[in-house]
């Protein structure tokens, strides 16, 4: 384990100064000091290793907002937090930020754009979950064209210092933000994108598909934990799913037994949905 995440830390910084394509599995053996073998040991490939990247960062940044949203009691600030809380996650892991950002305009690797397409409609609906409680009924017909702005400040906003290295005050930015999207909450009247244009590019997942996926995961963290409140709080959440028996509350708790774990923020974001928290 201290390995792998050696290597995912020194061909991060490789990847941030050349990108992607033109780094080599030879670089960045070279630059962590170790063999090909002891590489392939930890990935199968070059592929495999940015996969895992980009697992790394997006589950946590998933999981954490969506908390954020689902949390947070003070309607008035969930907005406000929410985009101040999305800038410093991008501000703080810039460097992968960006060229992340700089391979979905490029890259034509079918797994890549899956899994960011993955990725992408997870946060989709963490904002849906969002708008809806601030504006409720008052949006019923122009939330989906209003998630899909809120990403495009997300996005553009987010260049302004990755790229351009302008000054950053998260604080007037969160602000500036929370008017706009507020000023087109109230007054958009024509919407575009409706459900039905949403259900056409969206891949939903049935029930079960759902429930084998969450616990497909679940024996794989158990298995990679040590012991553990996390390991034992899983395996509790494990026999939940298979044979209900404990109240909402015993299950929220050992919810937040995992929730702060590195390893184990993504589990713990598909659990929320799945019990409905």
């Amino acid at each position: 384990m201290i390995k792998k995440q050696l290597i995912m830390e020194k061909a991060l910084e490789l990847f941030a100064k050349q990108g992607f394509e033109a780094t080599s599995v030879q670089q960045i053996t070279e630059h962590c000091g170790i063999s090909k073998g002891a590489f392939y040991l930890s990935f199968k490939s070059k592929d495999e290793l940015i996969l895992e990247l980009i697992n790394h960062f997006m589950t946590q940044f998933t999981s954490d907002i969506d908390y954020l949203v689902k949390n947070e009691e003070n309607t008035e600030e969930l907005l406000y937090k929410f985009y101040y809380s999305t800038f410093y996650s991008f501000h703080q892991h810039s460097d992968f930020a960006k060229i992340l950002m700089k391979e979905q305009m490029r890259s034509l690797n079918e797994e890549f754009i899956i899994k960011m397409r993955y990725y992408d409609q997870s946060m989709e609906k963490v904002i849906l979950s969002m708008v809806e409680r601030l504006y409720g009924e008052e949006i019923s017909h122009t939330k989906y064209d209003l998630i899909y702005c809120i990403k495009g400040f997300m996005k553009t906003y987010s260049e302004l210092f990755l790229f351009y290295n302008l000054p950053l005050d998260l604080n007037l930015l969160a602000q500036s933000l929370v008017e706009k999207t507020n000023l087109l909450a109230r007054h958009i009247t024509i919407p575009f994108i409706s459900q039905e244009l949403i259900q056409l590019f969206q891949q939903p997942m049935n029930e079960e598909e759902s429930r084998e996926q969450i616990l497909e995961i679940m024996d794989q963290k158990i298995m990679e934990l040590g012991d553990s409140i996390e390991k034992e709080s899983l395996i509790l959440l494990k026999q939940q799913i298979l044979e209900p028996t404990l109240s909402p509350a015993i299950v929220k708790g050992l919810q937040e037994n995992i929730r702060n774990h590195p390893h184990c923020k993504w589990i713990s974001y598909l659990l929320r949905s799945y019990f409905e928290f």
